[in-house]
């Protein structure tokens, strides 16, 4: 039930029919590293653009300037209440504006790619793992016992992790204790690595599309919102605003959803208001079958009156 995965479908579809060479085109295949893409993300430029469209989420993208598919991965899952407020400081490390730390030398491999910031649920099972001998199955009962916020199996984590820190690495209870604080802290509002990354593919791919096949993947985005005239009236102005020109609707030419048209977009008859697609399906069938409609008197004539009532043709 995500739209975005129509959209996509359609897109592809797109492409596939009206681009040379591309009628194998998969999004599997898409290389992660377009810089079309991250520059369309550092612009802000992202209306349309999966999890990303946002207001707040298009400044903080402005500012973030990602360059990488991990950068992607850390924002989305950065951009909720709570860790928001790291936000400006993960920015400012990316950029160089603010020193990376780490709360300890050992944490390095695990918080290097979010520049020793804390975000996912997986760096505090890792971080306990490494540092305090945790097995896997045992850090994530950590996990779940700091966010449900439980006391006492928080104190007797607390003696294990300091313990374990000890013993495996001979970090000193003062250190583990502070460590262990950080953890607490952010597995509270920790988002999971595994669903924010693909999330990020997701939006990477829209991207791809917004960013190197804007006429089909701004045909399939007005496709998708056939008979919502307040959304289909927002993604024109879209269109307009990316320089793309929308047509009218033409009963010769028009498909009954949008469709790319060369280097434009040809409205869809299902898209006018009371129109409706078994109307459109009828007049595109009769069109298909026997030729262009040469004239309102040709179309009236030939329309099947059943499907095509007065308010239709109104």
């Amino acid at each position: 039930g995500l739209a975005t995965l129509t959209i996509l479908e359609i897109a592809r579809e797109f492409i596939m029919k009206r681009h040379a060479g591309q009628e194998n085109f998969a999004f599997e295949n898409l290389p992660l590293d377009d810089a079309k893409v991250y520059r369309l993300f550092s612009e802000g430029k992202t209306e349309a653009v999966f999890q990303f469209e946002s207001t707040g989420m298009q400044r903080m993208l402005k500012d973030a300037k990602p360059s990488r598919l991990e950068d992607l991965i850390a924002l989305n899952a950065l951009y909720r209440p709570g860790p928001m407020d790291l936000i400006p400081s993960f920015c400012a490390r990316k950029h160089g504006r603010e020193e990376v730390e780490y709360p300890h030398p050992l944490m390095k491999e695990v918080l290097e790619e979010t520049y020793g910031i804390m975000v996912y649920q997986e760096q505090v099972m890792q971080t306990a793992q490494i540092l305090g001998g945790y097995t896997l199955g045992g850090a994530d009962m950590l996990r779940r016992a700091m966010g449900k916020k439980d006391a006492e199996a928080m104190a007797k984590e607390r003696a294990k992790f300091v313990e374990g820190a000890a013993k495996v690495n001979k970090i000193d209870a003062k250190t583990a204790n502070s460590i262990f604080d950080i953890l607490n802290k952010f597995a509270g509002y920790g988002f999971n690595k595994s669903h924010s990354a693909a999330y990020a593919v997701l939006s990477y791919q829209t991207g791809y599309l917004k960013a190197n096949y804007p006429v089909q993947f701004m045909a399939a985005m007005l496709t998708s919102e056939l008979g919502n005239s307040e959304k289909v009236a927002h993604f024109v102005a879209e269109c307009e605003a990316m320089g793309l020109k929308v047509l009218g609707p033409d009963v010769n030419e028009s498909r009954e959803m949008f469709t790319p048209v060369a280097d434009k977009i040809r409205f869809g008859l299902a898209g006018v208001k009371g129109v409706g697609e078994l109307a459109a399906q009828k007049i595109i069938a009769e069109r298909d079958a026997k030729g262009p409609y040469a004239s309102f008197e040709d179309f009236c004539a030939r329309v099947d009156g059943r499907a095509i009532n007065k308010r239709v043709l109104e």
